[in-house]
């Protein structure tokens, strides 16, 4: 079964605002406090809750039944009863080719965490897909997010701003 926790890549931050980076193919997405201009999702902790976040892609392995890597998320964060998983993309021009794809990234993960015993701890269960270059995505999404719901009993958000 998949650790989805392991100590040694979890870091923590209460800031009011911080940032998750993913700057180099290959290497895990990161937590950072300092330098905004590189932040793809910004998280907004008004309360300065200490925030937990674990990158998850180039980090923890998560396996097809036939043994092959499967998909994964960026990361995700968590404190208390509320779980985040986040996939970052830094997209621009037109179409939703990258909602498809962070969606599917998402489902994949976060079906590999419901067979964990850690998934029953968490009550509030969010899925961010966050585009740097589209921090807002205008058009309704009101089906997909449903859809997402219905299928993982998660709420899917596609912007850049997470709120703890």
């Amino acid at each position: 079964m998949t650790n989805f926790f392991p100590a040694e890549y979890c870091t923590v931050s209460s800031k009011r605002k911080f940032g998750i980076c993913d700057t180099t193919p290959q290497e895990p997405a990161f937590l950072d406090e300092n330098h905004g201009k590189n932040w793809i999702a910004v998280i907004e902790n008004p309360h300065q809750d200490e925030i937990s976040f674990i990158p998850i892609d180039n980090c923890i392995v998560i396996r097809r039944e036939n043994g092959m890597m499967d998909n994964r998320c960026d990361g995700m964060l968590y404190h208390e009863s509320t779980i985040v998983f986040i996939e970052l993309k830094e997209r621009s021009g037109k179409g939703n080719k990258w909602i498809h794809e962070g969606e599917h990234q998402l489902q994949v993960t976060i079906f590999h965490f419901e067979q964990t015993p850690d998934a029953e701890q968490f009550a509030i269960k969010k899925a961010y897909i966050a585009n740097r270059k589209k921090p807002t995505f205008k058009r309704g999404q009101s089906i997909r997010t449903q859809r997402f719901y219905d299928e993982t009993g998660y709420i899917l958000y596609i912007e850049n701003r997470i709120e703890f």
